[in-house]
């Protein structure tokens, strides 16, 4: 967290807030490290096991723990923040090519720099706000997953199945969603 403050010069990271808690002042560059060091060792604690049930079982015991479920929600939120960051510099110093979802995240009025994709957007997601279409393209481009998401209100059209990001590599992973109105999303369980 410290490196957008020092490097990129962002110190309105101050007013990142955790779901429903609103300010949290210069204590944020230690949730924040909290919630990170969370997700970097469940990841690899996970990622390591070969097994696919225990991985379940794994991931099962994880997001019962409702604590550690919202830190990795704040971790994922932060990184999609600093991807935002990192994408509106290279826009604005002409580097490299960006994939077009920053485009488009970035094109919005709500959104056309990080601060006000943080305030506006992010700050609100796990509180009042749910993801929208754009934050799933960036959700997925991050993750390196392929979300499939089957929309049960645009049955019988070709909007029925989208997925995010539509420009994805063959190899990522698939996970599939379902929702009634593109604001809450469901994770269709399989049962054997």
């Amino acid at each position: 967290p410290e490196k957008l403050l020092y490097s990129q010069g962002c110190n309105w990271i101050q007013q990142y807030s955790f779901g429903p808690e609103r300010y949290t002042g210069s204590n944020v560059f230690g949730k924040l490290r909290k919630c990170m060091e969370t997700l970097k060792t469940n990841w690899t604690e996970i990622s390591a096991t070969k097994d696919q049930e225990e991985r379940g079982n794994m991931c099962n015991t994880l997001f019962s723990d409702e604590s550690k479920e919202h830190k990795l929600y704040e971790a994922i939120k932060f990184i999609m923040l600093y991807e935002v960051v990192e994408a509106y510099e290279q826009i604005k110093n002409r580097e490299e090519p960006i994939p077009n979802l920053f485009n488009l995240l970035l094109a919005r009025d709500s959104s056309s720099d990080p601060l006000s994709f943080m305030m506006n957007h992010l700050n609100a997601i796990g509180d009042s706000m749910c993801l929208d279409q754009v934050e799933l393209f960036l959700l997925g481009y991050l993750l390196e997953v392929k979300i499939r998401v089957y929309r049960l209100h645009k049955f019988n059209t070709e909007e029925f199945q989208v997925n995010y990001p539509d420009e994805y590599r063959r190899e990522w992973n698939e996970i599939s969603l379902l929702t009634e109105d593109d604001r809450y999303y469901h994770i269709p369980l399989f049962r054997t």
